[in-house]
């Protein structure tokens, strides 16, 4: 059942903010007589004002933004031009094929939900500490905890970022450099990490705790070798392992348990936001990956709009093809196609492949609206692909179901989006462990991960390949790829044979320009005293 006290306050933090941010004339009629210090009485009047900075994170699950940046630019995501559907520009094309140039739009919406969320954090952290409230300081750590989040995953996509803690400075800021905002943010994280809640119940669901800052300090210190060059894979065990062994969370029952409509009960799910197909939408997943025709197999109040795509190679890792001479690409075994492999990952209900139905169970194969699609018909799911442009097949490629779809939904999704959850712990410690050379212990934890998927068998050995796969395999779309392949040293790796628009995606060596997005030109074009990342000049 959703947190419908959490949801409440969160509105009523937007109209907060709203009014904030719209009274500016000082002569006006004052018709509320809400101020500072009649309203910041008790705790639900604080976690009200919060909302503003929470509901900032309501970005995350739709098109054209941060997630659309880290997914496409990896190895997991694609979203191929569709005749004439899809080519946007070749906005898309670039983020697939790392030909990142600074006036695509989609680093431009990132930049502006990060630094949306980040002055509205600090805008907040101003007026709690003008106020003479023992509630102030509990707050005011929450805020800094969830700002750190948003500079975590400034400086992991852009690197070199303005560095603005103060609401009232009106000076246009400076681009720091990343090694400077990597500090910034350990040093936010030591001091408040002690201060925040530890408790796994309603009252701190959805919202920072003790174990969320801890997972962003876990990540910090994992990826440190990337962002100073200096490698912390110690420093990354500590947390890990103080996440699993102390916090309040175990492995679900179910990998799938974590993404259901109703994935509040979860037992592994760390840190989410709650969306709400009513009172706060905006989780569109439903919308970017299914098939037009995939209305009528969910009875969805709107028609989809089929873009997003699994790569084919990522959707092989788990499950092996059996390539047949007769069919272009490979004929694959799977769940949803055949029963006949020996070992099945239970993980494949992250995809949608195969043949597709009407919610009565008869085939989409009639010609109709809902069914037209110039690539022919019955609609199949296939996992595999092309090409990437201009003739993509609308019916190619394995669609993202890791998130369960509604019966009978709407274009916004139900489901509390996962930012952080155990396994994600269990498998960086795992890495930890590996790379400070206690195999042994690293192969137990990557084994936990792999039993709770079902119908696996062990690994027997562990290797910086399997390692990476599994973290790939049950990580699968939560914004951690792109970081993975980097870390991994393999993001620059031609996993896309495809050309399009004569631009082959860039193969470059580990540490390369690439690696980080460009400063948004927009951003430039206002701001002098920020400065372009090198290689996009």
């Amino acid at each position: 059942m959703k947190n419908i006290l959490n949801i409440r306050y969160f509105l009523i933090g937007l109209g907060m903010s709203f009014f904030a941010s719209s009274c500016v004339d000082l002569e006006e009629q004052v018709f509320s007589d809400v101020t500072a210090d009649n309203f910041f009485q008790t705790e639900e009047e604080f976690i009200s004002a919060l909302g503003a900075a929470y509901r900032s994170l309501g970005g995350l699950g739709n098109h054209s933004g941060l997630w659309s940046i880290n997914e496409i630019s990896s190895d997991e995501i694609v979203v191929s031009h569709k005749g004439g559907d899809w080519f946007d520009g070749g906005v898309l094309l670039q983020l697939h094929q790392h030909d990142f140039l600074p006036d695509n739009p989609f680093f431009q919406n990132s930049w502006n939900f990060l630094f949306g969320g980040i002055n509205t954090c600090n805008r907040l952290i101003f007026s709690f500490e003008t106020l003479d409230n023992p509630n102030s300081p509990a707050f005011i750590a929450e805020l800094r905890a969830l700002r750190a989040l948003y500079y975590y995953w400034a400086m992991d996509a852009f690197g070199n970022v303005p560095l603005v803690t103060d609401f009232t400075d009106l000076e246009s800021p400076s681009t720091k450099p990343r090694q400077e905002i990597y500090n910034f943010i350990l040093s936010e994280l030591n001091e408040i990490i002690p201060l925040l809640p530890t408790a796994k119940d309603g009252t701190t669901y959805g919202r920072m705790t003790k174990w969320s800052a801890l997972m962003i300090r876990m990540k910090m210190y994992l990826n440190a070798e990337v962002y100073t060059g200096t490698a912390q894979w110690a420093l990354a065990a500590a947390d890990a392992e103080e996440i699993i062994n102390t916090g309040p969370y175990s492995l679900n029952p179910t990998y799938q348990g974590n993404f259901a409509i109703n994935n509040a009960g979860s037992a592994e799910n760390i840190f989410v936001y709650p969306y709400d197909k009513v009172f706060a939408g905006g989780f569109n997943w439903v919308m970017m990956t299914l098939h037009i025709a995939s209305q009528a197999t969910f009875n969805l109040t709107q028609q989809p709009w089929n873009g997003y795509q699994t790569v084919e190679e990522f959707y092989n890792s788990y499950v092996d093809p059996v390539q047949n001479p007769g069919v272009q690409g490979p004929v694959w075994k799977g769940l949803a196609l055949e029963q006949s492999v020996g070992t099945v990952d239970g993980r494949l209900s992250n995809f949608l492949v195969g043949p597709q139905f009407r919610s009565d169970g008869s085939r989409l194969e009639d010609p109709g609206v809902e069914t037209n699609d110039p690539d022919g018909l019955p609609i199949t799911f296939m996992p595999f692909l092309n090409e990437i442009s201009p003739g993509g097949l609308r019916q190619a490629g394995a669609r993202i179901a890791k998130y369960e779809f509604e019966m009978g939904g709407t274009n916004n999704m139900s489901n509390d989006f996962v930012v952080f959850r155990l396994s994600d712990a269990i498998l960086s410690l795992a890495e930890a462990r590996f790379r400070l050379g206690q195999t042994a212990e690293a192969l137990a934890l990557v084994n936990q991960i792999r039993e709770r998927a079902g119908n696996l068998e062990p690994f027997t050995t562990l290797t910086e390949q399997n390692l990476f796969e599994e973290r790939g395999r049950e990580m699968y779309v939560e914004m951690t790829r792109r970081q993975d392949l980097i870390r991994f040293k393999k993001y620059g790796e031609a996993w896309w044979p495809f050309q399009g628009m004569n631009r082959p995606k860039r193969v470059h060596a580990p540490g390369s320009h690439w690696e980080l997005f460009p400063i948004p030109e927009p951003q430039l074009l206002a701001n002098p005293n920020l400065s372009q990342n090198p290689g996009y000049n």
